[in-house]
């Protein structure tokens, strides 16, 4: 059945099943109960739980806040040495910092570059980033979240850095905007197994922050890499972070989006690409989906004009 131009595919247009603002509440009234209050359910705590999770917290140092200013301001306490007592202990010698720590930016930025010129397969490229030590972002992060999809598609997907459920699964785009990704790909007749999905950062910023240019900057080489490697007939740059990395663009998203340019790789002719809406920004701004829609319909243009997927 055609669609009417201007309307939003409805399985696309779905809405997300969990409120996060009805957590963000039960989080806040849980706070403010009196410690003899009732314990909380089996519900309200794990919903307090995924709240804080999404929200960057993924430690507890201990039940009741401390002042650490006061605390470090206090002058030492000061214990007189037993006679009798043992010798204390040799301080073990302090670990020695990763590489990841020591190495200046321009030194990382050159490791990557060199690790990923070398990378002659996608699994060489991943290999390299498993041992790649320059981002202070594996320290922090679960696991490496490489690629997703088809090695050999002709569309490949592009996005900013991995999310929480990202980096659980080792997977991109499996949280809430990747089953909106899901949706936005089948509205025009394609799926995972017909593209291919990867990061310009493969490694999850702690709280799900921006990574900073010099994260950025670090992790280029390799996803160049990997777009050479793939050799994709078109690429979707996802959000204004992969927009401007991949283009060298200034504007934001809302002036990139729809309007198609071209990536300069490293090797080969250029390759057309679309800027399109991050799939977290449509879950927090719905409105935009139906520039979103646009967006798809002319990439679904740009895949009949070239003959399919296939």
């Amino acid at each position: 059945m055609r669609k009417s131009r201007g309307n939003v595919d409805p399985a696309f247009d779905a809405r997300p099943a969990r409120d996060r603002d009805e957590a963000r509440n039960l989080v806040l009234s849980t706070m403010s109960k009196p410690a003899n209050s009732a314990p909380l359910t089996a519900h309200e705590a794990a919903e307090a739980l995924r709240w804080w999770r999404e929200a960057g917290v993924d430690l507890a140092l201990d039940e009741t806040p401390h002042d650490r200013f006061a605390e470090s301001a206090a002058p030492p306490a000061r214990h007189a040495p037993s006679p009798l007592a043992a010798p204390a202990p040799r301080a073990a010698e302090p670990p020695k910092p990763s590489p990841a720590l020591t190495a200046t930016p321009d030194e990382a930025q050159r490791s990557a570059r060199e690790s990923a010129a070398a990378a002659q397969t996608l699994d060489e490229l991943r290999a390299a980033l498993q041992r790649f030590q320059g981002c202070g972002l594996k320290a922090t992060a679960t696991q490496l979240v490489f690629a997703d999809g088809a090695p050999d598609a002709r569309i490949m997907l592009v996005g900013e850095a991995p999310g929480a459920d990202e980096d659980r699964i080792g997977r991109p785009f499996v949280g809430r905007a990747g089953q909106l990704l899901d949706r936005m790909l089948a509205s025009i007749g394609l799926d995972r197994t017909k593209v291919y999905i990867a990061n310009v950062v493969p490694w999850r910023p702690p709280g799900n922050r921006t990574p900073t240019p010099q994260e950025t900057a670090i992790c280029l080489p390799f996803v160049r890499r990997q777009i050479a490697l793939v050799a994709p007939r078109l690429i979707v740059c996802l959000g204004g972070s992969a927009t401007q990395t991949l283009l060298g663009v200034k504007e934001g998203i809302t002036r990139t989006r729809g309007v198609w340019r071209e990536y300069a790789g490293d090797e080969g002719a250029p390759i057309p690409t679309l800027p399109m809406f991050h799939p977290a920004y449509l879950l927090r701004q719905p409105a935009a989906k139906r520039q979103a829609w646009a967006d798809l319909r002319k990439l679904n243009r740009a895949v009949e004009e070239m003959g399919g997927v296939g």
